[in-house]
């Protein structure tokens, strides 16, 4: 993370009597790396002004309270680290609450609908990748016709909530590991860290995460040395899909419902944690870590609004001010590395 270089020192005997050693953060570690300092700050803020804010049911909640959005923002790295985008997911999010609570209503066992509901969205993301590149049809707006269709077909099942009593979604949402009287953590978190494990390691290991990085950096020159672009662009928004469809269970599973409602803004809450989180939107640089640095961000700006006993709307904006700076931020190490 650390790069060391040497310039030349002098002395008053001679020139280059030696050489002295500079260090600095690599570029590309600089906005994950300003996020990381941010949420820092941020707690110590919170710790000074607030009783109990050092509580340890704090920072557990804030992996449990954004469990979802922390899976749906992992798919969308993948995307925006193509130099892509997927306004989708938060209707992916409603239209797999309502399948699954529809056909958990009409009787069907819970270890059938959880891989029913995961294959919609994956086919979805998956239809989604292909008119991108088969089609040659812009992210915005094949994702944004995505996002109309999902959204569509939610409200024809049904508009209204449908509550879920299935006993092995219920027993889902009330386990926990508990640490101790008051402190414990959902198991919907443990899932999500579980996603954020598997893709850390997808993304830095596999030929998978080395051709998403290459696509990125230059589309055109990735498919020149020999890479699968189509293939690996139509599975980056099918990966998406499947973690939209898996939030949208995780959101379920949580609120015991399914509503055509869920997952209002969802997609651009995902897409402000992963640009905070110090992933470039012109694609080819950022991690996984970064993204989950900016979920909890987010989490911690809604923590410390509701510890101020405030409107909502100022979490809204004190997001919009985050993303700025952090364009502003990627513009400026973008410069600095050219």
């Amino acid at each position: 993370m650390i790069d060391v270089s040497t310039t030349p020192a002098t002395n008053k005997s001679g020139p280059a009597a030696g050489r002295r050693r500079t260090y600095r953060p690599n570029a590309q570690y600089i906005p994950v790396l300003a996020t990381l300092t941010l949420l820092i700050v941020m707690y110590t803020l919170g710790a000074v002004n607030y009783e109990n804010f050092t509580h340890p049911s704090v920072i557990l909640n804030l992996f449990t309270d954004n469990a979802f959005l922390m899976v749906v923002a992992v798919g969308m790295t993948f995307v925006i680290l193509t130099g892509g985008i997927d306004l989708s997911v938060g209707a992916v999010i409603a239209l797999t609450s309502t399948v699954a609570a529809t056909l958990l209503q009409a009787g069907w066992p819970a270890g059938v609908v959880i891989p029913t509901v995961l294959l919609v969205g994956g086919v979805l993301g998956l239809g989604m990748g292909a008119v991108i590149h088969f089609f040659k049809v812009e992210p915005f707006i094949a994702t944004l016709a995505g996002m109309f269709l999902a959204r569509g077909v939610a409200l024809l099942i049904d508009q209204n909530s449908i509550p879920i009593t299935n006993g092995f979604w219920t027993g889902l949402a009330e386990a926990r590991i508990v640490f101790e009287p008051g402190v414990y953590i959902s198991a919907m978190a443990l899932v999500a860290l579980a996603v954020v494990a598997v893709a850390a390691v997808v993304l830095a290991w596999s030929r998978f995460g080395r051709n998403v990085y290459a696509i990125g950096g230059n589309a055109d020159s990735a498919l020149l040395m020999g890479l699968p672009v189509g293939r690996t662009r139509i599975g980056v928004y099918t990966l998406s899909g499947f973690c939209a469809a898996l939030g949208g269970l995780i959101y379920s599973i949580t609120t015991t419902s399914g509503y055509a409602g869920h997952g209002t803004g969802t997609e651009l809450d995902a897409i402000a944690a992963v640009v905070i989180g110090g992933v470039l939107l012109t694609g080819g640089s950022g991690y996984v870590l970064g993204t989950v640095l900016g979920v909890l961000v987010l989490g911690m700006i809604n923590t410390i609004v509701n510890f101020q006993s405030l409107n909502s709307w100022w979490a809204r904006m004190a997001i919009g001010v985050l993303l700025f700076a952090f364009i502003v931020l990627q513009r400026l190490v973008t410069r600095r590395a050219k």
